[in-house]
Parts: structure tokens; sequence; C-alpha cells
């Protein structure tokens, strides 16, 4: 597995426009964001214990989660992932699935994943099985993304972070979000494996800037649970 560090920013977008006029002299834009962003949305996965959950509020350093996550609401691009985090360090492993096979896990019909060769699909399948693994919550953002082959270095912008509970297929355009941040406010993380730059580095936010570890996950929870409080 490759493992790389990985910074995080809660600002706001008066921050984000003077760093990315700043980021826009010394990196690109991902070629992937055809239109300078991206839709995100991915359903997390947790077990009888919210482990996952648990762990990232606890500060664990060494951890995983599972989520399915596709790009621009495409459903020919579905991903089954698992992000480890392993003190200051992330990896993931990944698999494609298709859409039947995204309705299969949603229905609870896991047996087919043994037959996969990709190591996540096993361990998924595993810890379904044994640790009683379901939907637990959807997240859904938009994505500015920047690039720098020098490091490996990638910056991103994710705004209108929204959460919503899980029980609806995955591209339902009528699923009901609610909003996870402060109006004005997004999330920066700098993700970077050999080296980050010092012409990267200078650009960045100070540490007083609300250097965050709170994910994109345990906020959509807490808002959910939340509103659902008492429901």
């Amino acid at each position: 597995m490759k493992f790389r560090h990985e910074l995080k920013y809660l600002i706001n977008e008066g921050d984000a426009a003077l760093i990315r006029q700043r980021l826009q002299m010394v990196m690109e834009p991902d070629r992937h964001a055809r239109k300078g962003s991206y839709h995100i949305r991915s359903l997390y996965f947790d077990d009888y214990w919210n482990t996952a959950y648990n762990d990232k509020i606890n500060g664990v350093d060494h951890r995983q989660k599972y989520r399915i996550r596709l790009y621009d609401l495409q459903e020919d691009f579905i991903r089954l992932e698992c992000k480890i985090k392993s003190g200051a360090y992330i990896s993931k492993r990944g698999a494609r699935l298709s859409r039947e096979e995204t309705e299969r896990i949603l229905k609870g019909d896991y047996g087919f994943l043994l037959r996969r060769e990709e190591e996540a699909c096993r361990r998924f399948y595993a810890a379904c099985v044994t640790r009683v693994l379901r939907p637990r919550v959807y997240t859904d953002y938009e994505r500015e993304p920047y690039v720098l082959a020098a490091g490996d270095v990638r910056v991103t912008f994710d705004r209108n972070v929204r959460g919503a509970s899980p029980g609806f297929w995955i591209t339902e355009s009528a699923m009901p979000f609610y909003e996870a941040l402060e109006p004005g406010k997004l999330i920066m993380e700098v993700k970077f494996t050999e080296f980050l730059p010092e012409l990267v580095r200078l650009l960045l936010p100070a540490r007083a800037a609300e250097l965050s570890a709170v994910s994109k996950y345990t906020l959509c929870c807490d808002q959910i649970r939340h509103l659902t409080a008492g429901i």
C-alpha cells in the first residue's frame, strides 16, 4: 500500500479565494475536474458499535472505514473503498463495483465479494459478516482539486458538505440532504506522498487557522443524529 500524509483545514470562502489565487501560480487544476470541480457522493458503513465513528472521535491511532463512492452521480464508475489511517498517514484499498453489485450490497447480499480478487472486497465481506457492518450515512459535496507532480501533492477545496440518512439509492436526486458545515465554511485538504514542497507549504493556512482532524463522515453523522433525535 502507498501511504500519504494528509492535512485538513476548516476555512472560510475568503481564505479559499486567496489561497486559490496563490496555488494557481504553482499547481495545476486536476484534469478530472472538467469544469473546475466535480461532485462526490459516498455511502459510509459502520458496525453495530459505531466503531469507525468512535475511533475517529477518540483519535485512535490506527483505524479504517469503508465506503461506496461515485463521482458526478455516474453509475458507470462506482468504487468500494477502505480508507486506512495510521498515525499521520493515510492509504486506500479499492475495487470497482457494477450497479448490480452495488444493489446487492445495499440489500445485504455480500457473498459474491468472496469471488472477487481485490483485497478490499474480501475485507469488506469479512467486516459485514463478523462486525455486522451496515450503511450509516451519505456524504455529498463539491470538490475543487489542484495537483503538483513534485511530491505527488494534491490540494482540494470541499464545499457544500451535506449528509443524508441511508435508505436511498446512491444516485437518488431527491435524497434529503442537510448541511454539515456553518455557512461560508469549507474544508481544505492537502495530501502528499514524498514531501511537501516549500512553495506549497508557504501558501497553506497557519496552524491557528483551524487545522482540523474532524472528518466529513463524523460531521455528517452528527448532523443526521441531531436532526433525527427523538423521531
